[in-house]
C-alpha cells in the first residue's frame, strides 16, 4: 500500500484527475449562476450568498494552512504583509468575482468561460506594460491564436443574440448591447485576477499558496458580504423613498430578506459555494502537488469545454462548429504560450 501511495505513476494519475475535476468544477459555477438569475436574484445576491457559504470553509483552510508544520512556526505576518494580502483579496477574489457575476447576467456561459481563460495572455500583457518583459515571437502568436478563438466564440454568440439564449438576462438591454456590455464586464474580471496573478508571486514564497488563498478569500467574502449589505439597505431605500421604483427593486426589496429566497436559491448557492468555489482550490492544489504547476495549468484547459457541454445540457445554450472553433483556437493558444513560456525560463 505504502509503495503504491508513492508510485510516480499513481501520484500522476491522481494529480491528472484531480486538475481535471478542479477545472471542472471551477467552471461550474458559470452554470450554476445562470440557473440562480432564473429566480430573480442579482449578482450582488449571487456573489454574496457564495461568499456567505463559502467563509467557513476557507476560515478553516487559512487556519491549517497556518499551523506550525514540522515544529516550524508558520511566518509572521505584519502590517505590510497584511495590506498587500487585502489588497489581493479585493483585487482577486472580490472584484474578479462580481465582475464576473455582472457579466453573466449579460453573456453566455460558454462566451464567459472563453473570454476568463484569457488570463495567462493578459498577465503577459501586463508584463509587457509594467515590468519591460520582451514577449518572445512564438508568445505573440500565442495570444494572437487565443484572442482570435474569443473572437469567433463572440461573433458566434453575435449571430444568436437575436434570438436569446435560454435563461438569459439582458437588464434591459438590447441583445447586441448586453453583449458587449457582459463582455467588457468579464474580461475586467480576468483582468483583474491577471492582476493578482502577478502580485501574489512573492507572497506565495513567503507564506505559502495555501495560507494565501485562504486569507486572501476570506478577505473577498467580508467585501461582498459588505457590498450584498449596502445593496440591499439602498434597495429598501429606494422602496421607502420611491414608490414608483422598478418593479425588480420591489419585488427585491419587499421579500423577508435572505430568509425570504427560495430555497432552490439557497441549494444552487450552496454547490456554487462548496462545489464551484472551495472543491476546486483544493483539488487544482493537490493537481500542482503531484503534476507541477505547467502540467496542471494545461490539464485545467478542459474547463471551456466542460463549460461548454454543461451549457448545452443544462441551460439549452447552442453547439455549433463556430463554437468548438473558437474554444478549440483559445485552448491551443493558451498550451501554446504556456510551452513557449517554460521553455523560455528552462
Amino acid at each position: 500500500m505504502l509503495n503504491q501511495m508513492n508510485d510516480p505513476d499513481a501520484l500522476r494519475m491522481k494529480g491528472l484527475l484531480c486538475a481535471a475535476a478542479g477545472a471542472i468544477a471551477f467552471s461550474g459555477k458559470a452554470i450554476v449562476a445562470k440557473l440562480m438569475y432564473r429566480y430573480g436574484v442579482d449578482a450582488f445576491t449571487v456573489v454574496g450568498l457564495r461568499m456567505l457559504l463559502a467563509l467557513p470553509f476557507f476560515t478553516i483552510m487559512a487556519w491549517w494552512a497556518s499551523r506550525p508544520q514540522g515544529g516550524v512556526a508558520a511566518p509572521t505576518l505584519d502590517m505590510r504583509t497584511w495590506c498587500h494580502i487585502v489588497g489581493l483579496g479585493f483585487c482577486g477574489y472580490y472584484l474578479a468575482s462580481i465582475l464576473d457575476f455582472l457579466g453573466l447576467q449579460y453573456i453566455s456561459a460558454s462566451l464567459e468561460r472563453a473570454v476568463m481563460y484569457l488570463n495567462p495572455t493578459l498577465v503577459l500583457l501586463l508584463g509587457v506594460v509594467f515590468l519591460g518583459d520582451r514577449p518572445r515571437p512564438a508568445q505573440v502568436g500565442a495570444v494572437l491564436l487565443a484572442y482570435a478563438g474569443v473572437a469567433v466564440v463572440w461573433l458566434h454568440d453575435w449571430d444568436v443574440a437575436m434570438a436569446p439564449v435560454a435563461g438569459a438576462s439582458t437588464a434591459g438591454l438590447g441583445a447586441v448591447q448586453a453583449m458587449t456590455v457582459g463582455s467588457l464586464l468579464v474580461f475586467l474580471s480576468a483582468l483583474s485576477y491577471a492582476v493578482y496573478l502577478m502580485g501574489s508571486v512573492t507572497l506565495v514564497r513567503r507564506i505559502g499558496s495555501s495560507r494565501l488563498v485562504g486569507l486572501a478569500s476570506m478577505v473577498a467574502c467580508v467585501f461582498a458580504l459588505l457590498q450584498w449589505a449596502v445593496v440591499a439597505w439602498s434597495d429598501h431605500a429606494v422602496v421607502a423613498w420611491l414608490p414608483h421604483a422598478p418593479s425588480m427593486v420591489v419585488l427585491q426589496a419587499q421579500g423577508e430578506g435572505v430568509a425570504g429566497l427560495p430555497w432552490e436559491v439557497w441549494s444552487l448557492s450552496l454547490v456554487n459555494a462548496v462545489v464551484c468555489t472551495v472543491l476546486p482550490v483544493w483539488l487544482v492544489m493537490r493537481g500542482v502537488q503531484w503534476l507541477g504547476p505547467q502540467l496542471a495549468s494545461q490539464v485545467g484547459m478542459v474547463g471551456p469545454l466542460s463549460t461548454l457541454w454543461m451549457a448545452a445540457v443544462v441551460l439549452g445554450e447552442p453547439v455549433t462548429w463556430r463554437l468548438m472553433l473558437g474554444t478549440g483556437l483559445i485552448l491551443l493558444g493558451i498550451v501554446w504560450l504556456t510551452r513557449a513560456g517554460h521553455r523560455h525560463t528552462r
